[in-house]
């Protein structure tokens, strides 16, 4: 009879060689787009080694860019620097202060 070992990282981020969560994405995308651009180039007639040489150098930056943005703000700090961008700095309140003390009663007439 077949044995299946339990998956033990049942509500875990995915992980890959220390990069986590959105890093993991960011990387893989930006590698197969540096692929897609490497192909583009060979088929538009661009020099073989300068293509070779532009898809390394990138994809060096890229990966060297990405371990470090994981190392700086880990697992969620993309997320919550986005988030940190949209909310507000200050709240612009144009109403008249008479508005804010008004109260909403309801007349009844007799």
């Amino acid at each position: 009879m077949n044995t299946y070992h339990t998956n033990k990282g049942i509500g875990r981020t995915v992980e890959f060689k220390g990069l986590k969560a959105q890093y993991l994405f960011i990387f893989a995308g930006g590698l197969l787009g540096i692929l897609i651009c490497v192909m583009v180039m060979y088929m538009a007639g661009v020099n073989t080694y300068l293509c070779l040489i532009l898809g390394g150098i990138s994809s060096g930056l890229l990966t060297w860019q990405t371990f470090a943005l994981n190392r700086k703000y880990g697992e969620h700090g993309l997320m919550k620097m986005g988030a940190q961008k949209k909310h507000p700095k200050y709240i612009i309140s144009r109403k008249s202060i008479y508005r804010y003390l008004k109260t909403n009663r309801k007349r009844t007439y007799v």
